[in-house]
């Protein structure tokens, strides 16, 4: 099961990543726009989340994912690290997260982290 160093490890391992305390936690930002954070005890992360999607996860996978009260105006949705499957999950939800951040220069740069580039 993935921990809060796997966390760190993947997210720094995408392209033009850093790591910021913000808010008394660990935050990774691409670009400088935050992409995932490592909120209270590090048990869990909260990422970007368009808030069409949001409600079919929290309603498919509760244990795994749900929406922290404060951020519920915001596409952020928070994802328990016990429950995840293994570290493949966990970078596949990172990446998902940071293409959702990063520039297009960036997506462009890196088709293989990004969408296809155009033909």
């Amino acid at each position: 099961m993935p921990d809060a160093e796997d966390v760190r490890r993947v997210a720094l391992s995408l392209p033009d990543t850093t790591e910021k305390t913000a808010w008394s936690m660990p935050t990774f930002r691409v670009a400088g726009k935050m992409f995932a954070t490592l909120p209270e005890d590090e048990t869990s992360m909260a990422v970007r989340c368009p808030k069409e999607e949001r409600d079919e996860l929290v309603l498919a996978e509760p244990e795994k994912f749900w929406i922290a009260g404060h951020e519920a105006q915001f596409a952020w949705i928070r994802v328990r690290l016990g429950a995840l499957e293994d570290e493949r999950e966990l970078r596949d939800i990172l990446t998902d997260s940071w293409r959702q951040a990063a520039p297009p220069r960036l997506l462009e740069s890196y088709p293989e982290w990004g969408r296809p580039a155009p033909e």
